[in-house]
């Protein structure tokens, strides 16, 4: 605590003089341009790693980055979700899951929770469509390889959660919104954004119409010596890859479901 009072000092002493006409433009509204829905782990911030701005993002954290389907809470992710969109005229929201997450971890032994930590199995439970998926179309993994997949197949369950709110899904019919599924490594500081055609992890930049795409998207910034180390299932991934050196860094190819499996098992609900 003595640490916190102590920032607390500072931003009033410097960081919020030398910000003033920013803060008086913020007290009279907000204008945040993305909705950001990620962990409540500690090891991310939404601002840090995408480098925005005060005011620029919209936030939602809970633990594993969940959304409830509409209607099946009174939890504030929907009341959220639902002001961001209506009141607020977001059109873009990131689902954004990440590496090492203790609530997916959780969801890989659901059960040994229930008496331990009710609550969070309880809240999990929104997670049950991803657990689901797993266990049927991912039975050749195990360990970290395994945790990576269902972090990865969580951020998709929850984007199909979120179309059940109708705010989302009457936006989505008239093409005034946009949602995008992220990972965040964090051993790694690299963020990696799903691709539907390829149904697999890319670099976010990969997803860009080219005439956005400029020099220092394609290239790393000069003062950095960090080296991004993939798992197997991502080395996999990229050795498998035919595409040009702007899309060769894939994470893992992810399952591909038929109609009748996305329909049976991306409903999220506890149904089988």
């Amino acid at each position: 605590m003595k640490k916190l009072i102590k920032g607390l000092r500072e931003f009033k002493s410097s960081y919020f003089p030398a910000n003033e006409q920013l803060f008086e433009q913020l007290s009279h509204g907000q204008k945040p341009r993305v909705l950001f829905i990620t962990c409540s782990d500690s090891r991310i911030d939404p601002n840090l790693i995408t480098q925005a701005g005060l005011g620029e993002l919209f936030v939602i954290r809970n633990a594993g980055n969940i959304i409830p389907p509409f209607g099946a809470t009174n939890g504030g992710e929907g009341a959220t979700i639902e002001y961001a969109i209506q009141a607020l005229d977001i059109q873009q929201i990131i689902v954004c899951g990440h590496s090492h997450c203790g609530a997916m971890k959780g969801l890989m032994k659901l059960d040994s929770l229930r008496i331990e930590m009710p609550l969070v199995h309880d809240w999990l439970k929104y997670a049950e469509a991803t657990r689901r998926l797993v266990k049927d179309n991912y039975s050749q993994y195990e360990g970290e390889e395994l945790l990576e997949i269902i972090i990865a197949e969580n951020v998709l369950t929850q984007i199909e959660n979120l179309r059940t709110y109708p705010v989302i899904h009457s936006k989505l019919h008239q093409g005034q919104l946009s949602i995008y599924a992220w990972i965040y490594q964090i051993e790694t500081g690299e963020i990696f954004a799903y691709d539907a055609g390829k149904h697999a992890y890319v670099l976010p930049q990969n997803q860009l119409p080219p005439s956005e795409i400029d020099e220092t998207l394609l290239s790393p910034p000069s003062a950095s010596n960090v080296e991004i180390r993939f798992t197997k299932t991502q080395q996999r991934a990229l050795q498998s890859s035919q595409e040009s050196p702007i899309s060769t860094h894939e994470w893992f190819p992810m399952t591909v479901l038929s109609p009748e499996q996305m329909e049976r098992i991306y409903r999220g609900s506890t149904t089988n």
